[in-house]
C-alpha cells in the first residue's frame, strides 16, 4: 500500500491505536487529538509533550485521549504517521502543479512541497520521524520506506524510471537524508536556512543521476 492511499487521519488497522473510530464523529474526535498534539509539539517539542496536554488543548477529557492511545509516545508516533501520510499524498499533487517535463524538475517540486510542509503543517517541524517508532513490524511501520516506494512508483510513471528496487532505496535514502537537512534548515521558525536546502537540491540531483546510471 502507498502512503497515498492512506487517510489524513490514520490508514485502518493501523497498529498505533487502541480503538478504531468507525463512525465520523470518532474520526473527527481523534484528528483533533492530534489536531492539539501538533500544536502543543510546535511550541515546546515533542520531547515534553504529556496527554494531559493533549487533552487540555482538544478540550477532551484524559480517558478520550487513552481511548485511542496507551501513552504520550503513542500521540507522537500517530502524528508522525499522518504527517508522513500527507507529504506522500502531496507529492503528485506537486509535480502535477509544477508541470515538471524532467525528473529533475519533478525533484524540485518534491523539495519545495517538502519545505512547505515545515513552514506550514503543524508539528511537521518539531517532530524527528526517526526518533518515535511503534515498536511493531505493521506494514504502516516503516514510512521512509513507504515513502521511497511511493517516489519510485510517481517517477516510474511520470519520467519512465525503471522499475528497480535499487531505485525504491535510493529514494528511501534521500528521503532520510531531506528529512535531516530539511529539518535543520527550518529549526529556527522563519529562518529557513537557503544554503542548506540548494546543496541538498544538488545531492539529490548528482546521487540520482549516479543510481540511475547503474540501473
Amino acid at each position: 500500500m502507498l502512503v497515498t492511499d492512506t487517510s489524513n487521519a490514520l490508514p485502518g488497522g493501523s497498529s498505533l491505536l487502541r480503538n478504531e473510530p468507525v463512525q465520523a464523529r470518532s474520526s473527527a474526535r481523534l484528528a483533533g487529538l492530534l489536531d492539539a498534539a501538533a500544536a502543543v509539539i510546535d511550541e515546546i517539542g515533542f520531547e515534553r509533550l504529556t496527554t494531559a496536554m493533549v487533552a487540555e488543548r482538544a478540550g477532551a477529557s484524559i480517558g478520550t485521549v487513552y481511548r485511542y492511545f496507551p501513552d504520550r509516545i503513542a500521540v507522537v508516533e500517530a502524528l508522525a504517521a499522518r504527517c508522513t501520510q500527507r507529504l506522500g499524498a502531496r507529492f503528485v499533487e506537486s509535480i502535477e502543479a509544477s508541470g515538471a517535463t524532467t525528473w529533475e524538475q519533478g525533484a524540485d517540486a518534491l523539495v519545495d512541497m517538502t519545505i512547505e510542509m515545515y513552514r506550514t503543517e503543524p508539528g511537521f517541524r518539531a517532530i524527528r520521524f526517526g526518533d518515535v517508532d511503534d515498536g511493531t513490524d505493521a506494514p504502516d511501520s516503516d514510512r521512509m520506506a513507504l515513502l521511497g516506494g511511493s517516489v519510485a512508483t510517481i517517477f516510474r510513471e511520470r519520467f519512465g524510471f525503471p522499475d528497480s528496487a535499487r531505485l525504491a532505496t535510493a529514494w528511501e535514502v534521500l528521503a532520510e537524508a531531506g528529512h535531516a537537512v530539511l529539518a535543520r534548515a527550518h529549526r529556527r521558525r522563519g529562518a529557513t536556512d537557503e544554503a542548506l536546502i540548494t546543496e541538498y537540491r544538488t545531492m539529490t540531483r548528482t546521487y540520482m543521476r549516479t543510481v540511475l546510471a547503474e540501473v
